[in-house]
């Protein structure tokens, strides 16, 4: 697990400054929530962290290690993407070729018993069951494209995992089941853990701590209890007004 810190970290695009001189401190082991309406910065800030997009200006520290100049291979970093980012050609296993869930090994070019190895810790790990290895994303629920996208991801184990809204196409009771298998991930793979949502009622269930985002900004840092109890602006009281009962007897009773 890695201590992220960020500093002064900024991405303009040609109609929006997307991050706007954000500084940040992410605790080694720590799963991190950032909330915020669409539109906020939320993935840009992901995507600079993951090191997918270049900041304009910044720096992205790894216990210490400036990664500014590293490629995302190298930062041992796994994004999840909102739309699970499958390869609609690949079944989700085959021991003979390519595979969803091989892929990231097979790219790296470990051999064909520790393939079947890492890939089987993973299966076992998440439950994936093995009438899906035959089957191709689009044979697939949500639930279950999700299921495989988080299997591909800690195929190689990461230190840093960020998620990019995971949960968001999915029914109540299947994002229910996805959330513990997140946080069982987060666990068993003793990793830092960033993830978005534009959800309080899931940022809050979630995360150690939350970031409330606004126009590219952080506007408030802290526990949900903290952020609760005292909201900072206008914006975080009005943002979290909707569930200020609900989440009182939650958190704080």
């Amino acid at each position: 697990m890695k201590r992220i810190t960020v500093s002064s970290l900024t991405k303009s695009f040609p109609d929006e400054v997307a991050v706007d001189h954000v500084t940040l401190e992410v605790n080694p082991g720590e799963f991190f929530v950032i909330v915020g309406p669409t539109g906020c910065g939320k993935t840009t800030f992901l995507k600079l962290v993951a090191g997918l997009i270049k900041q304009d200006e910044g720096n992205i520290y790894f216990d210490g290690e400036n990664v500014n100049d590293i490629s995302p291979a190298r930062r041992r970093v796994r994004m999840i993407f909102e739309n699970n980012a499958l390869y609609p050609h690949l079944k989700v296993h085959d021991d003979r070729g390519y595979s969803n869930l091989n892929f990231p090994l097979k790219i790296q070019k470990y051999g064909v018993g520790l393939i079947k190895k890492k890939v089987m810790e993973v299966v076992h790990r998440l439950g994936i069951p093995a009438k899906l290895f035959n089957r191709k994303p689009g044979e697939l629920s949500e639930g279950q494209k999700q299921q495989v996208a988080l299997g591909r991801a800690l195929t190689v184990p990461p230190e840093v995992i960020l998620f990019d809204e995971p949960l968001r196409d999915l029914d109540p009771q299947t994002r229910e089941e996805s959330r513990k298998e997140v946080m069982r991930a987060h666990r068993d793979y003793d990793a830092t853990s960033l993830y978005v949502t534009h959800d309080l009622a899931e940022g809050f269930s979630l995360g150690d701590r939350v970031a409330i985002m606004k126009e590219g900004k952080f506007v408030q840092v802290g526990t949900p209890e903290e952020i609760l109890q005292e909201p900072a602006t206008a914006f975080v009281r009005s943002f979290t007004e909707s569930y200020q009962s609900v989440y009182r007897e939650a958190f704080l009773e």
